[in-house]
C-alpha cells in the first residue's frame, strides 16, 4: 500500500547519546513511509534501534547504507566488506525493511505513479580536479588535512579498492534500472551525492573525494528522476537540476543539528505527497 506521504533523513549518527534522545521528539507518522538515507549508526545495536523506533512510528522504513554502517575495526571484525552489507540487508529484512537488494516498490504519489529506487553505489575517488590524477588523490586531499576514517575503517573485501566495488555497484544498478520495463518516473534514493558539484562542502572541499562518482551524473534525467535524496555532507539543502530536485537531507552531530536550532521533527524532509 502506498504511503500518503514519503520522508527521508540521513546521517543520525545514533552513536551519538544526544541523537538518540533527538529521535524521541520524531513524532509518529503511521500513514506515511521513512527513508533512511545511510549512516544511521556504526554498531548494529543502534542500528536495531533505530528500526525499532521507526518502525513503530511509520508504516515502512526504506534504508541505504552509508560508509558509517560499513566501517570494521581492523583485527575485531571479522565480517568486512561486502559480507558487512550483506549482513546489514539480513538485518533490515529481519524488521521489514526495504534495502537496495529488493524490488523497487511502485508508489502512487502526486501526478501519478512513482518507482522508489533505494541504491548503494559508494564512490570511487574521481570528484576531483583534472589535473589530479587517481593514484594522487589521497595525498591531494591530505595536503588540505582532510583524509576520511573511511581509509582505516572502510574495508572493500572481496574487492581490491573502494572504487572496484563502487564500480561493480554502479553497474549492478544500472543493468536494473535498465532492465525495468515501464518508463514510470523514480525517485533515486544513495547515501552519497551524484554530482560533482553537490558533492563540495565548502569548509573541506576536497572531501568530495570521498563523496561518489562521475559515473552517476546524467542518472536524474537518464532515469526520469523527480528527486534524487542524498546524505553524506552534513549541509541539509534542497536545489533544482533539469526539474530534479535534490535532497541532502543529513541530520548531522548533535553540535550540528542543535546548531541550526531546529526541532529535530523539522529534520526530516517531505520528498513527496500522495
Amino acid at each position: 500500500m502506498s504511503p500518503h506521504r514519503l520522508f527521508a533523513v540521513s546521517d543520525l549518527h545514533l552513536g551519538h547519546a544526544a541523537n538518540r534522545e533527538a529521535i524521541e521528539a520524531i513524532r509518529p507518522r503511521p500513514d506515511d513511509w521513512l527513508i533512511l538515507a545511510g549512516d544511521v549508526a556504526e554498531r548494529d545495536e543502534h542500528i536495531r534501534l533505530a528500526f525499532e523506533h521507526f518502525g513503530q512510528k511509520f508504516r515502512q522504513l526504506v534504508w541505504v547504507p552509508g560508509n558509517h554502517e560499513l566501517w570494521t575495526r581492523p583485527g575485531r571484525d571479522a565480517v568486512r566488506g561486502e559480507a558487512r552489507y550483506a549482513h546489514l540487508v539480513e538485518l533490515c529484512r529481519s524488521y521489514g525493511v526495504l534495502t537496495p537488494e529488493d524490488d523497487y516498490p511502485i508508489l502512487n504519489l502526486i501526478g501519478g505513479p512513482v518507482r522508489l529506487v533505494p541504491m548503494f553505489l559508494l564512490y570511487d575517488y574521481s570528484f576531483r580536479p583534472d589535473h589530479v590524477a587517481l593514484d594522487d588523490a589521497v595525498a591531494w586531499a591530505r595536503e588540505s588535512g582532510v583524509v576520511c576514517t573511511d581509509e582505516l575503517l572502510l574495508s572493500p573485501k572481496p574487492h581490491d579498492s573502494r572504487s572496484a566495488w563502487c564500480h561493480a555497484r554502479v553497474e549492478a544498478t544500472r543493468a536494473r534500472l535498465e532492465a525495468l520495463d515501464e518508463d514510470l518516473p523514480t525517485i533515486l534514493v544513495n547515501h552519497w551525492p551524484l554530482r560533482h558539484e553537490f558533492a563540495v562542502p565548502p569548509r573541506i572541499p576536497r572531501f568530495s573525494l570521498w563523496c561518489g562518482t562521475v559515473k552517476t551524473a546524467d542518472w536524474h534525467w537518464r532515469y526520469r528522476a523527480k528527486a534524487v535524496v542524498s546524505g553524506h555532507l552534513h549541509m541539509p539543502s534542497t536545489r533544482l537540476l533539469d526539474d530534479t530536485r535534490f535532497e541532502e537531507v543529513s541530520f548531522g552531530y548533535p553540535k550540528q543539528w542543535q546548531g541550526r536550532r531546529h526541532d529535530p521533527d523539522t529534520a526530516l524532509r517531505e520528498i513527496m505527497a500522495a
